[in-house]
């Protein structure tokens, strides 16, 4: 007797605003890492370079042997190119102190800060 499938969902952004997801149904007692190396094919990638990326299940990190269950959404998260707190410093920097913020866009004859 096989053991009933299970409806998840993997996602995969290879880049800024490109999304790959899939649907699986996968058997259960599957674990993350397996729903990993079913969706591979599918995008046309080697297994071996998704098993450089972390995994997680809607939003938290989880370890590759996790058991998924019924209506899962496993992540897989690419590395960071940036800091992000860099990237905001930087970004503050080019913008300047005047066209930022949260009162950077006043009404007129309006105080600072408010």
């Amino acid at each position: 007797m096989t053991a009933p499938a299970i409806a998840i969902v993997v996602v995969y952004s290879a880049g800024p605003r490109s999304v790959f997801e899939l649907p699986l149904n996968v058997p259960a007692g599957c674990t993350a890492r397996d729903a990993r190396d079913m969706a591979a094919p599918a995008w046309g990638m080697q297994t071996e370079t998704l098993r450089l990326l972390h995994l997680g299940v809607w939003g938290k990190p989880v370890a590759a042997e996790h058991l998924l269950k019924e209506g899962d959404r496993i992540e897989l998260y690419r590395p960071l190119t940036v800091d992000p707190k860099v990237a905001r410093r930087e970004r503050f920097v080019r913008q300047g102190s005047k066209g930022a913020g949260l009162f950077a866009a006043r009404r007129e004859g309006g105080k600072a800060g408010y």
